[in-house]
């Protein structure tokens, strides 16, 4: 059975300090719902990302009560802790339920509120996806995380830090650019015109990395509204088609080891998902991933298939992922642009992969038939990839 997208919702990233969880993804779902040409009666079961409601807002048990917020008193609800990726696993497995008819209509989503949140708890919230035992326990949050990553990656392939420093930057460069142009990014009309010294130059996080190689903490909320084939086919006339799907998982850093630079369980996730499509990376024409940080979307490229290993790096800097290159990557502002909503993320770059399939995105204009969708809980603990096409298999 076919699984199709049949609308999309995001809010505005940034700070939405007025709003609870409940109401912020209210926004996100009534502009996916709007888009959809269903009735409130259709939706069967809602599927809610949310990493850290409980710290944040000392909010659980999300999935009644949003469900009761969006008029779905009743129905089956769902809230889903993945880390980072708890949108994107709740969407897996919203389509695994549609595919196999359980359902034939659902909403996914996820909602967070971290840059409401302040600096303090957002960054000790955010550091429960990371070894309790073996990582918190000596400081370690993610900056740290990503800061051994690039330091491993340079050792590894052989590059200078200064120079891996630099490289680096044209990932924050390409994606602020995009970011500034995004009406629903934290950074709109902000940050467009990034040089290299202004990203190396930026207040120092954690070595190497500046706070231009990272990402900001955000508020924000996206939904989806996913369906079978079937019961979409005379409501909507532009069905995105759900080719493929991965997902893997991995432990600690110390037991991951030197091979977190490969990133290896998002290898194996991007490779269930081009299998399950009937493609490869060739086929790809946007790839959405996870920049988190820099090196992040670096890393990221290599697993996936877009480039070998210890050419990440270089691509960036020849353009090779930007618009006419090898493959569009983050064309939406990625996290580092746009902002990243932890349990909001994996469905918002849902949102811009249909929108971009569609040909509904304004400030960018490419030619796209498939997209992948990249999503990264944890510090390479969950890996989740989604393909979307216009096309069936």
């Amino acid at each position: 059975m076919e699984v199709v997208v049949m609308g999309v919702g995001q809010t505005k990233f940034g700070s939405h300090s007025d709003k609870s969880l409940p109401e912020l993804f209210a926004q996100a779902f009534f502009e996916a719902f709007d888009s959809s040409n269903i009735e409130l009666k259709d939706i069967e079961a809602l599927y809610v990302g949310n990493f850290v409601g409980e710290i944040t807002d000392g909010s659980a048990n999300l999935g009644g009560f949003i469900a009761d917020e969006i008029g779905l008193s009743g129905i089956q609800a769902m809230r889903y802790e993945s880390a980072c990726c708890s949108s994107a696993v709740a969407f897996k497995e919203a389509y695994l339920a549609i595919k196999h008819g359980v359902y034939d209509c659902v909403v996914v989503g996820g909602v967070e509120k971290l840059k409401s949140a302040g600096t303090s708890i957002g960054t000790r919230a955010l550091a429960t996806a990371v070894d309790g035992v073996y990582e918190i326990n000596v400081g370690l949050t993610f900056p740290g995380v990503f800061a051994l990553v690039a330091r491993l990656y340079a050792e590894t392939y052989g590059i200078p830090l200064e120079k891996l420093r630099e490289m680096m930057a044209y990932v924050s460069i390409k994606n602020h650019r995009f970011g500034a142009k995004n009406p629903k990014a934290q950074f709109y009309n902000k940050l467009g015109n990034l040089k290299v010294e202004d990203v190396v130059n930026s207040k120092m996080i954690c070595s190497p990395l500046t706070l231009l190689d990272c990402c900001p903490m955000t508020d924000g909320a996206s939904a989806v509204i996913l369906a079978s084939e079937k019961f979409a086919k005379d409501r909507i006339d532009e069905p995105v088609y759900v080719r493929g799907v991965g997902q893997s998982s991995a432990g600690s850093l110390f037991r991951q080891g030197r091979e977190i630079v490969k990133a290896l369980p998002r290898r194996k996730s991007s490779e269930m998902a081009y299998k399950m499509a009937g493609l490869s990376p060739r086929d790809i024409d946007v790839a959405l991933v996870h920049d988190c940080f820099t090196i992040a979307e670096i890393v990221a490229l290599e697993a996936m298939g877009f480039f070998n290993y210890g050419e990440g790096a270089k691509a960036t800097t020849e353009g090779l992922t930007d618009v006419g290159g090898k493959v569009a990557v983050n064309i939406d502002g990625g996290l580092i642009g746009k902002g990243h909503p932890v349990g909001a993320t994996g469905t918002a770059q849902i949102y811009s992969a249909v929108k971009i399939l569609r040909n509904e995105i304004d400030f960018v204009k490419v030619d796209a038939e498939n997209v992948i969708t990249d999503t990264l809980g944890g510090d390479f603990g969950t890996l989740v990839n989604v393909i979307l096409s216009v096309h069936r298999r």
